[in-house]
């Protein structure tokens, strides 16, 4: 079996994608995936010996970039277009393409199974993009949602409507290039009615819809076997656990000196800190001791050994956590981080931070939270749940469909 798994976004759109590919390959399917060029996502398909199929411009340049809502439309149509021409060649031999990542970008690797007629699933690994009757949809870049309408079903229409208009011309004109006839609505042609949800049962329960077959596998971890970095290995066992203090992808534009503000809370409570550059471009804050900066890490090793993880409330980085049993600090950015917020601080694992940039009191007060006696007996009982197999459900049933 051939599987062609494509995606366009952050690390938590393309890691769970290499943690599904180890487990097919483990199968005896062979796998590709496209993803961004970004160098942080070449190492690890590279890792599992799955070939990475770049595609599109750097997602970091385009997140760093901070670019207006009024230019969507037209990067929509380029990363369609890229799609398109990439994927195309990608998945010429594939019996299977599973499908994930930005709207415009899922919708052109979909375009591309249809044109080739081989089988697709559409994969989320947020269950925000799903309309459901308990809550309203997330606004598009641009299209605020009218605050006063609180029919759930007006606003998902109205969604798809701002997805529509946003992606739809660029997503029909490039379907017409290549002989395939256009579709009605972008969101609900990316969700179908079968979408894959790929997160972690415990940690983002589901409630059932009668309008969507919704299959849940679990999230798609790969486990990591990396060793920690001999000097980090030493900072930690240096003295007490530290907290760990990252942004993942997020730029944090409207946060100046991120790092010190990030910091100096941890130190207040006597605690020390491991900081991770990531996207924000964390630094060293000065030259005491008591700062250790990371690059990439093996995130599943470090977070066992953490007091507390400090992050900006991606899918990634909440699941990467709660197994671990570190206690959480979410300050949320934009798009679904608000809602893993809501999650942490609804299973009592941690601290919501209420707005998107800290301050020292703010940050020092849901410290405060998370590294109460309590928090982290509640985030070891939670971890014993968490499930790990996932990846190896979502493979099952791939090669279950194809045989």
């Amino acid at each position: 079996m051939r599987v062609l798994l494509s995606t366009y976004g952050s690390r938590g759109n393309v890691e769970p994608l290499v943690g599904l590919a180890a487990r097919l390959r483990g199968l005896g399917a062979q796998v590709r995936v496209c993803a961004p060029p970004d160098e942080d996502f070449a190492q690890r398909p590279a890792e599992v010996g799955v070939p990475l199929v770049p595609v599109g411009p750097s997602a970091r340049a385009l997140t760093r970039a901070a670019l207006p809502p009024a230019s969507l439309p037209r990067r929509a149509a380029e990363l369609i277009a890229g799609q398109l021409d990439t994927v195309t060649e990608a998945a010429q031999d594939c019996d299977v393409l599973v499908a994930t990542g930005a709207l415009p970008a899922a919708a052109g690797a979909l375009s591309v199974a249809e044109k080739l007629g081989i089988r697709s699933v559409s994969v989320t690994f947020q269950q925000l993009t799903l309309p459901a009757a308990h809550r309203r949809p997330l606004a598009r870049p641009g299209l605020p949602l009218p605050p006063e309408v609180t029919d759930h079903e007006v606003l998902w229409e109205l969604d798809a409507r701002n997805a529509d208009a946003l992606f739809g011309e660029a997503l029909n004109t490039n379907r017409a290039s290549i002989g395939l006839p256009p579709v009605e609505h972008v969101r609900d042609c990316v969700i179908g009615n079968r979408p894959w949800l790929a997160t972690d049962p415990v940690l983002d329960p589901w409630r059932k819809s009668p309008d969507r077959d919704v299959v849940r596998t679990g999230a798609w971890v790969l486990p990591d076997g990396r060793p920690l970095p001999a000097d980090l290995v030493a900072f930690l066992e240096a003295g007490a656990p530290p907290v760990y203090v990252g942004f993942g992808s997020m730029p944090l534009h409207a946060a100046a000196d991120i790092g010190r503000v990030a910091v100096e809370p941890v130190r207040a409570r006597g605690r020390r800190a491991v900081v991770a550059r990531g996207w924000a471009g964390l630094s060293p804050v000065d030259h005491r001791d008591d700062c250790f900066v990371v690059g990439e890490v093996n995130q599943q090793a470090l977070f066992g050994r953490v007091a507390a993880v400090v992050h900006h409330g991606g899918a990634g980085t909440t699941t990467a956590a709660a197994p671990a049993g570190a206690p959480q600090v979410v300050v949320p950015q934009p798009a679904d981080q608000p809602y893993w917020v809501g999650r942490v601080a609804e299973s009592a694992i941690g601290a919501a931070h209420e707005s998107s940039t800290p301050t020292f009191a703010s940050l020092s007060a849901a410290l405060g939270t998370a590294l109460a006696p309590e928090t982290p007996v509640r985030a070891a009982a939670l971890a014993g749940r968490v499930r790990t197999d996932g990846a190896s459900v979502a493979a099952r049933l791939l090669l279950d469909a194809a045989g």
